[in-house]
């Protein structure tokens, strides 16, 4: 699955709301995206606000057992958990359509990661500054997996402090070419803009090798 270097990122008309059930007959090519990130950060949500399908869900609730194995730290309203994988669909332009596969977020589940990026053709890294450190855990786990093709969208939420760009480019310690941008993982146009950001930043590398 790859990107056509020529596509226009602009959702169509009438893929912009969610419960489009077939892709439309005029899309050429496919590409399958991660949407990674630490427990808790957003992935489920992302998913399902950016998806034209009814999402595929893996979530189990929290029980007991996951006392002192997850942190809940700041996730107060936090009931349940992804075990396996979120998935999605969005048509980004007449001819393109991502598949979009959710992570589970917790360390314990992060074996499932190589078999999903199997394919990927970039990996959108959610980020909470109100835990800032889980993300570094995060993005080494790509490092380790040989996953350089990605853009870091920090995922607002009501009480997230603002932190300037290049403040977190430097506290996370990426290189100057990977996007940081902002996003509401709740809100589609948002969302989808933070995807369309990282498929531009795919193109840029393939062009530019």
């Amino acid at each position: 699955m790859a990107f056509a270097s020529s596509e226009p990122l602009s959702v169509p008309a009438d893929a912009s709301e969610a419960g489009v059930r077939f892709v439309p007959g005029t899309v050429e090519r496919t590409a399958k995206v991660l949407v990674v990130g630490s427990f808790g950060v957003g992935k489920t949500t992302f998913v399902g606000s950016v998806s034209e399908i009814e999402p595929l869900r893996t979530e189990e609730p929290l029980t007991t057992a996951s006392v002192g194995v997850d942190d809940l730290l700041g996730l107060p309203g936090k009931t349940s958990t992804t075990v396996a994988l979120d998935f999605g669909r969005v048509t980004l332009s007449d001819r393109l359509v991502l598949y979009l596969f959710g992570t589970p977020g917790q360390r314990r589940f992060w074996d499932m990661w190589a078999g999903l990026a199997e394919g990927a053709a970039g990996v959108l890294v959610l980020v909470d500054v109100r835990r800032l450190a889980d993300g570094f855990e995060v993005l080494d786990h790509l490092e380790d997996a040989g996953l350089d093709a990605f853009a870091v969208a920090v995922n607002r939420f009501p009480d997230s402090p603002d932190h300037d760009p290049a403040a977190l480019r430097e506290a996370l310690d990426l290189l100057p070419e990977t996007p940081v941008l902002s996003c509401d993982a709740r809100d589609r146009e948002s969302a989808v803009a933070a995807l369309v950001r990282l498929v531009e930043h795919v193109l840029d590398r393939r062009e530019n090798r």
